[in-house]
């Protein structure tokens, strides 16, 4: 037994850190390896070693907890691995920034102290992330934390490397590749963000080099033209047939070029005639390999004019184009320039405009692993979840290029593969060499570039796990059970990881992939600084709660569809959960003196009365649903079912209903109501304690009984023996009479404290007998003096009636509606409404406004006119009664 009466008011700070502790002293989240069990395991998406929490890390970590939590309570082995990233690219800006600020750069320190300069900063600042994921309630298992630069990781990276080396399916090669100006390092194609730009067409004459004419040429990048090294026409364009073979002299540079034919030349773009840049366009390149064209680069790795671009060298490339624009203008040679709005490629880290560029890079050959992950999702060893990303999937697959993974920077690992300044061998083996195991020399040097970060993530679910070693955890907990994501990485990381897991494990890295949408805002823009319209959500958690936020974010995670959020949404679950709380603290005044055998009572809910063996049903039919949602990974669905079945059924009904048998002078009937209640109570915790952790841990730990933590309690199996479909049916018969009732006085706006009289006709026996049984309760619950009921009967004179489940009500509404007086009043309302309406209606049909509004400003005058419309409607309907009681 407790004597520990709930606080009035639910302080969240305070549990949250009361659980928080208590869960990490006792570790509660250390996953288990009982043999015989079911293993569930997941592996979180490493955050960026660099990160502050966001609303997408939330959602993305709330929907882990909540599979998590759900799998510990049924009893299986159960592991969520953390560990974070460490974002080679953003991690070396980061500590370059610092750098700056004190007047030096990596270059000063030299590679080895730069690189021990960004451990420090790791081991100083890094990780945050990870503390603020805990407050979340992450239920990970933080005892097993990984870095994707530990020693364990590390080793995995290098067998990988070197096993796909031997393999030949990795090799370094030139290639054109985007390379980032700022971060100056080459980047793969899921790398480059496209996003549409207003830009400039430009229209160039290429004269003929015999003198017998010339090609107008259309490009959006001048600057480039110093690297042609061809003009390009398609063989079907009849305009240009004659021009085949010919050449033409390069403006400004002076060189002849050839002019080609290919059937990769878009005949709508521009004149059709297409100027070919082999070392700086991902299409040219490929054209200049067909054709066997020289390869002229214009511009180093920072993207400014090299030797080849003559008098322009040393010009960044955009002041470059406005003075070669400017001397082709000079010259003759500019014909027009035109808007134009085309996709323009930026890094994905720091936004700059990325510049295609010929470069020795290594790869790997992905055609063939590509190929695997392909056929697991085809024969259903991976599903993707919602469905509807296989599309996109397999066109990605089909269309993979080569994976460029050396990047230019210090901060990553580095690749180990040696080559001999004697013989030119290349050495790529597990131990770092000390000489050349061909000729014996000792010159050698190793590779300066590290892997992309996205090398090591791929082998996150099993190098975590202690692969290249034989493990305990890979063998209990690979495959992974379920990855959650979002779906923006399902082609940098989800597809990748299944092609590593494939091809060194033998087996897809998890059996299901759950893609989550983003998070935008109300208006379903993306949160952005520069709109200002982000929503911190380490605010949200100090000012509503961790479950509010929670909570809300599970609701609102629908598969397929973008989570619109705005703080109402969030200050309403706010209000869910101090409902739960209230409820369980009125509760607990009740049962803090029970012992917990009373919940015995619903061992054999036949015996029981009616409202009883209905919460009963309606607590297993929640049950059934919760259940297949988390199953299923239907989130929201959860959340609603638990809403719904809390809010309106247990409370608003049931807890109402029970009050007369809790204050009962009949011991016997106040022991039920307190077992039944327990139980129900308890049922609620168990279903909503993965969304909403820590209010429903705070409840159980004061509830009758020795317990222990909610957490690890069972999830409740299925009880059949609870569903009572008859119960439920008279139930709903009498939750029917009373709403109609109530909806009289409210209709009538009659006081709540208004004594009213009611008669009940209702035909059907059965039905009739339910009302007639609960009559006294209907009467207590509706305030009403006399309650009346019969099979049939005459309607009383001037009553206000509700029609509904086979089932008439009728209220005489004489002393207590002035109607003469009312009308009058719903008259006025009706004219202030209507006038309103026709000001919103004039301005909604002006185009002027909706074309100058911002959307938002349009959105909420149209949401006016849905409410001044269903206001209208109302008072016409209530007009009508009236008009009917004269």
């Amino acid at each position: 037994m407790t004597e520990t009466l709930l606080p009035k008011t639910y302080e969240f700070a305070a549990t949250e850190e009361k659980w928080l502790g208590r869960w990490r002293a006792e570790h509660s989240f250390a996953a288990n390896m009982t043999e015989g069990r079911p293993a569930f395991s997941i592996v979180i998406p490493p955050p960026n070693v660099t990160g502050v929490l966001h609303m997408g890390h939330a959602l993305n970590n709330t929907l882990q907890d909540i599979l998590t939590r759900y799998h510990r309570m049924k009893g299986d082995n159960t592991l969520w691995l953390p560990g974070t990233d460490h974002a080679g690219i953003a991690t070396q800006n980061v500590v370059e920034r610092q750098l700056r600020t004190e007047g030096k750069n990596k270059n000063d320190l030299g590679r080895d102290a730069f690189i021990e300069r960004i451990w420090q900063w790791r081991r100083e600042k890094g990780g945050a992330i990870v503390e603020q994921l805990k407050k979340l309630g992450a239920s990970c298992d933080w005892q097993r934390e990984r870095f994707t630069m530990d020693e364990g990781l590390s080793k995995a990276v290098r067998q990988v490397f070197v096993q796909l080396y031997k393999e030949g399916l990795i090799y370094k090669g030139d290639y054109i590749v985007n390379r980032c100006p700022s971060c100056q390092t080459a980047l793969s194609d899921d790398e480059v963000e496209f996003e549409e730009r207003d830009g400039k067409l430009y229209y160039i004459r290429y004269p003929l080099a015999d003198g017998s004419g010339e090609l107008v040429v259309a490009t959006t990048r001048p600057e480039t033209m110093l690297g042609d090294t061809a003009v390009a026409v398609h063989p079907d364009d009849e305009r240009y047939r004659a021009f085949v073979g010919k050449e033409v002299t390069l403006p400004i540079a002076g060189r002849a070029i050839k002019v080609i034919a290919d059937t990769a030349v878009e005949l709508g773009f521009g004149t059709g005639a297409l100027k070919v840049t082999p070392s700086h366009d991902r299409n040219d390149y490929e054209m200049g390999k067909r054709h066997n064209l020289s390869f002229m680069k214009v511009m180093d790795d920072r993207g400014f004019m090299n030797e080849n671009a003559g008098e322009y060298q040393g010009l960044d490339r955009f002041a470059c184009r406005e003075k070669i624009v400017a001397d082709l203008r000079a010259d003759g040679f500019l014909v027009k320039i035109e808007d134009y709005k085309h996709a323009v490629g930026a890094c994905y880290r720091c936004h700059t405009v990325i510049e295609p560029a010929t470069s020795r890079q290594w790869f790997v050959a992905m055609r063939v692993l590509a190929d695997e992950a392909k056929a697991a999702v085809e024969d259903g060893r991976v599903r993707l979840h919602p469905k509807s990303w296989r599309a996109n999937f397999f066109g990605w697959m089909n269309n993979i290029r080569d994976w460029c993974i050396s990047r230019q920077i210090w901060w990553g690992h580095r690749i180990p593969s040696w080559d001999c300044q004697d013989c030119g061998e290349r050495i790529v083996e597990m131990a770092d060499p000390s000489r050349c195991p061909h000729c014996g020399s000792a010159q050698i040097v190793q590779e300066e570039d590290v892997l992309d970060t996205w090398f090591s993530s791929a082998l996150w679910p099993f190098s975590t796990m202690g692969w290249p070693e034989k493990t305990k955890e890979l063998t209990m907990f690979y495959p992974t059970s379920v990855l959650v994501t979002s779906f923006d990485i399902l082609f940098f990381w989800v597809a990748r990881m299944m092609m590593m897991g494939l091809h060194f494990m033998g087996e897809p890295p998890f059996t299901d992939v759950y893609l989550h949408a983003l998070v935008r805002d109300k208006d379903g823009r993306k949160m952005s600084k520069s709109l200002g319209n982000g929503i911190d959500p380490l605010d949200v958690m100090a000012s509503y709660g961790a479950d509010a936020m929670r909570f809300t974010l599970t609701a609102l995670a629908a598969q397929g569809r973008e989570i619109r959020l705005d703080l109402e949404r969030i200050e309403g679950y706010k209000h869910f959960i101090n409902k739960i709380w209230n409820a369980a603290r009125f509760a607990h005044m009740h049962l803090a003196d029970c012992d917990e055998h009373i919940r015995e009572v619903a061992d054999n809910p036949g015996q029981l009365p009616m409202a009883y063996r209905w919460i009963l049903s309606r607590a297993e039919a929640t049950a059934e649903v919760v259940r297949g949602a988390y199953d299923n990974f239907l989130f929201n669905e959860a959340a609603q079912a638990g809403y719904q079945f809390i809010w309106t059924e247990f409370c608003d009904w049931y807890l109402e209903w029970i009050k007369a048998d809790l204050f009962s002078a009949d011991d016997e009937v106040k022991a039920t109501a307190k077992g039944v209640l327990l139980t129900v109570l308890e049922t609620i915790l168990h279903l909503t304690h993965p969304i909403i952790p820590f209010v429903t841990e705070e409840i159980w730990s004061v509830l009758p009984g020795k317990r222990s933590l909610l957490m690890t309690a069972p999830f409740p199996e299925p009880r059949p023996s609870w569903r009572d479909a008859q119960a439920e049916e008279e139930m709903a018969v009498v939750i029917e009479a009373i709403s109609g009732l109530r909806a009289i006085r409210s209709e009538n706006d009659i006081h709540p404290s208004a004594k009213l009289t009611a008669l009940v006709l209702c035909p059907g026996e059965a039905k009739r007998a339910v009302l007639t049984a609960n009559g006294k309760r209907i009467a207590d619950l509706a305030r009403l003096e006399s309650l009346s009921i019969a099979a049939s009967g005459d309607k009383p004179e001037k009553s206000a009636s509700f029609v509904g489940l086979g089932l008439e009500i009728f209220v005489p509404l004489q002393g207590l509606v002035d109607v003469a007086a009312e009308l009058v009043k719903n008259e006025k309302e009706l004219v202030r409404v209507e006038e309103k309406l026709a000001q919103v209606r004039k301005k909604l049909g002006n185009d002027n406004f909706l074309a100058k509004a911002q959307a938002e400003v349009v959105a909420k005058e149209r949401d006016k006119l849905a409410e001044l419309e269903a206001r209208l409607a109302l008072l016409i309907s209530a007009g009508d009664r009236l008009q009917k009681m004269r």
